[in-house]
């Protein structure tokens, strides 16, 4: 491992708004956080673009990125730390353990944005029936999943699901920059997002509920 690497790892060991694997902060994330105020998770969130993206507009709402690459995670974290971005927060875990880390409908929102779209592994993929139903252990019975993404694959396998799942879309964007007008929310662009743009990729958009219709 390179000594720069070494180095981020053990600052974001130090920083004040991250975790690793042995966080005991399951049911206490509000805690922490000092408010009752909801909890966003934005999962495999890379360098923390749209963690920090959403945190800024929505100060009253506590975001919480997760993924398994340090490195990453260390830029979101020293960015929010130096803009004072007390909403935020960031977790170093596998996503297949999330229920580890949270309790019992502590989670309000959940965001994909640009996964890896596993066009081999099926199971793998964030939006499969697998991972929903890690997600149903610790969100609201009225959460929504909101997935952005420049994969084709990703996108449709996510509105399939969706379907046989039996699962509210209550938004589905084929192509999210050629609206009228692109919500505040949609306009985040991450480092990677910004790169699809530019090789003229189509950026796709689903919101949808997570737990079935009754």
């Amino acid at each position: 491992m390179g000594k720069a690497k070494l180095i981020k790892f053990a600052e974001f060991d130090s920083f004040s708004n991250t975790f690793n694997a042995d966080c005991t902060n399951k049911g206490k994330w509000n805690q922490w956080f000092g408010n009752n105020n909801p909890i966003v998770l934005e999962l495999a969130c890379g360098k923390g673009d749209y963690t920090l993206g959403l945190a800024r507009l929505h100060p009253h709402i506590n975001y919480i990125g997760i993924d398994i690459k340090g490195n990453r995670l260390w830029r979101g974290a020293k960015t929010a730390i130096e803009e004072n971005l007390c909403n935020v927060a960031f977790l170093r875990i596998p996503i297949d353990n999330i229920q580890q880390y949270f309790e019992t409908d502590e989670v309000s929102e959940i965001w994909i944005t640009f996964p890896d779209p596993q066009p081999q592994k099926e199971r793998k993929r964030l939006s499969s029936p697998k991972f929903l139903n890690e997600y149903r252990k610790i969100a609201t019975k009225d959460a929504f999943v909101n997935v952005k993404t420049d994969s084709d694959l990703f996108y449709e396998f996510t509105l399939e699901t969706a379907a046989a799942e039996n699962l509210e879309v209550a938004i589905n964007i084929p192509n999210v920059y050629t609206q009228a007008e692109v919500s505040d929310i949609l306009n985040i662009k991450t480092y990677y997002e910004t790169l699809w743009l530019g090789m003229g990729r189509t950026i796709k958009y689903v919101k949808y509920k997570l737990n079935p219709i009754p």
